[in-house]
């Protein structure tokens, strides 16, 4: 199966990195943080039905609409991020 990239990719392609799925920030004080507990509410900088961030290993490459699958959640990238430098 051809991949398409650079044959010298195939020595990483098999690395395994940290995917996560960012809905949204914000900021609070640790007193804040510490009181935290079941049923408490955090409201994020991120409004309902805006693009969730996907991060590798933290750094952002796509944006996506979170979508349920066989009753399971997941994203559906829309945006790919380029990475500061390239064209």
């Amino acid at each position: 199966m051809s991949t398409g990239l650079n044959p010298d990719m195939g020595l990483v392609l098999d690395v395994g990195v940290e995917l996560s799925v960012e809905l949204g920030r914000t900021s609070m004080p640790i007193r804040d943080v510490l009181a935290l507990g079941p049923g408490a509410l955090l409201v994020l900088d991120t409004l309902a039905g805006e693009p969730v961030n996907l991060r590798v290993n933290g750094t952002l490459i796509a944006r996506g609409d979170v979508v349920v699958v066989d009753g399971s959640y997941g994203i559906r990238v829309i945006e790919l991020i380029k990475p500061p430098g390239h064209t």
